[in-house]
């Protein structure tokens, strides 16, 4: 029987690569907070496959446990494999950083993550049928840089909690994290119109910079059976930017 992977952030650009990769492999639920969006993604995944989608707020954390749940007990449905690619990120400096800034970046990108994966492991709610997660980080997570405090330590508070978990839920499930270096997507595409710019930090990635799908082969290795005796680990994807230490 075809497994089902739960996607998040299933609209931003790694997800949409992401959404149209693993449709092609398994049963998918496409999860985002705009519903048409959602809508021409699903029409993008031609595939034999079923693909659902199911509309989110992930900072919103009381309804979501009671939304997954129902979608699931509506559809018939267990998955097995999750992916968190939702993210928010915020460049603000320190003296600008509010609680509401750290709350709304910490509920997206850490609470939800450990909110979906206790719903999925629980019997009652998904027949603890969760065996593979993947938890899309960020470089930035073991590093620093101005104006990213926020989202750099919600980063590593995601991967201090794929480690935990790992440990805490093995050998049943395996937890795992990628970590993107810097993409061209929907998002970045001005940055890198800026030639300026752009040749500065080209400069720093030995293999240049990535593009969403580098992100998603990544990724689908992670989460298959082909690396069945991999987990706790942060798998950085970034064009070799992490080791150039050039002056």
């Amino acid at each position: 029987m075809k497994e089902t992977v739960f996607l998040t952030g299933a609209t931003a650009g790694i997800g949409v690569s992401l959404a149209i990769g693993l449709s092609q492999q398994y049963n998918i639920i496409l999860s985002g907070r705009n519903t048409q969006k959602l809508e021409d993604l699903k029409s993008k995944c031609e595939t034999e496959n079923q693909v659902y989608i199911l509309p989110l707020d992930l900072s919103d954390l009381d309804a979501l446990e009671n939304n997954i749940s129902s979608f699931l007990k509506e559809n018939g449905l267990t998955v097995e494999k999750f992916v968190h690619c939702a993210g928010f990120m915020k460049m603000v400096p320190l003296k600008l950083v509010s609680q509401d800034l750290m709350l709304e970046t910490f509920k997206t990108n850490v609470f939800s993550a450990n909110t979906i994966i206790k719903l999925l492991t629980n019997k009652k709610a998904n027949n603890s049928s969760l065996n593979s997660v993947v938890l899309i980080s960020s470089n930035i997570s073991n590093r620093g840089a101005k104006a990213m405090s926020t989202y750099g330590s919600s980063k590593a508070a995601l991967d201090g909690l794929m480690r935990s978990l790992a440990v805490e839920l093995a050998p049943k499930v395996r937890i795992n994290s990628v970590l993107p270096g810097a993409v061209i997507t929907e998002m970045t595409k001005a940055i890198f119109e800026n030639e300026e710019v752009s040749q500065r930090m080209s400069a720093q990635y030995p293999l240049g910079i990535g593009l969403p799908n580098d992100i998603a082969e990544a990724v689908s290795f992670v989460l298959s059976e082909q690396s069945r005796w991999i987990t706790g680990q942060q798998l950085t994807v970034d064009g070799g930017r992490s080791i150039n230490i050039t002056g």
